[in-house]
């Protein structure tokens, strides 16, 4: 119990273990609580670190930042992201930890869409253009929606490249009947799956500008895609802007 007489997290955390392997748990409470499991362990991760620094700010001053990297390491990148492995665990959705114009370049992609809009996402925008130097760049890679709403309502082919590309190896793949299954998975992907963080808002080229435009930045252009940074597997199907402060 905390001082205040608020059950502590680690309590919450048992409570919901033992909810959760009770047969008469119903479907959707067990879809909830599993939410909230995942985000108690994030927020165990998050505040290690804030305890460290509670201010909200680390002394290192990065040149070059990438967030939400996950297992994809930049050469010359520090990396922060709520999950190992990472330079900084820090919750994102909480601020950018680092000083007022400390850094030349952000790098992230298909981080955003993971994020709540538009809360946390206009608020890392902003943060983005905070941490950054004048004349300094974020770049941000994100799903295409518009891909995927450019080929509905055509029929799903058997061969369909956007399955093979981003969904081969995923669990129910049977489910996926119809060119609208494809479009709900880029809004919501692997939603209540252990292995995959869902989706929650879609991006393209406009919305994008729109984003980094209203949180003050000059410029917002297409990003020319380079593999030494991004990701190769990422390329296709996805969005890349660059904004300059």
């Amino acid at each position: 119990m905390s001082p205040f007489g608020v059950p502590s997290v680690d309590l919450l955390s048992e409570q919901i273990e033992a909810v959760l392997v009770d047969p008469a748990t119903t479907h959707g409470l067990a879809r909830a609580l599993r939410a909230a499991s995942k985000e108690i362990k994030l927020h165990r991760y998050h505040h290690a670190s804030r305890h460290a620094w509670p201010n909200g700010r680390i002394d290192d001053k990065p040149a070059k930042v990438q967030i939400g990297g996950g297992a994809h390491r930049i050469d010359g990148f520090f990396n922060i992201d709520l999950v190992p492995p990472a330079d900084l665990l820090w919750d994102i959705r909480e601020g950018i930890p680092l000083q007022d114009d400390s850094a030349e370049e952000i790098f992230s992609e298909h981080f955003l869409e993971h994020i709540d809009y538009p809360r946390s996402v206009k608020h890392y925008a902003r943060e983005a253009h905070r941490v950054l130097v004048q004349g300094g760049r974020i770049v941000t890679g994100v799903p295409d929606a518009a891909l995927a709403l450019s080929q509905y309502p055509a029929a799903l082919e058997g061969s369909d490249e956007m399955i093979r590309r981003w969904y081969a190896k995923r669990d129910g793949l049977g489910d996926i009947n119809t060119r609208l299954d494809l479009v709900n998975l880029v809004f919501r992907d692997q939603d209540d799956d252990p292995t995959y963080t869902p989706h929650l808002w879609a991006y393209d080229h406009d919305k994008l500008v729109q984003l980094f435009t209203e949180a003050g930045f000059t410029t917002v252009e297409p990003w020319t895609f380079d593999p030494t940074i991004a990701n190769p597997k990422r390329q296709w199907g996805s969005v890349y802007v660059i904004a300059t402060k």
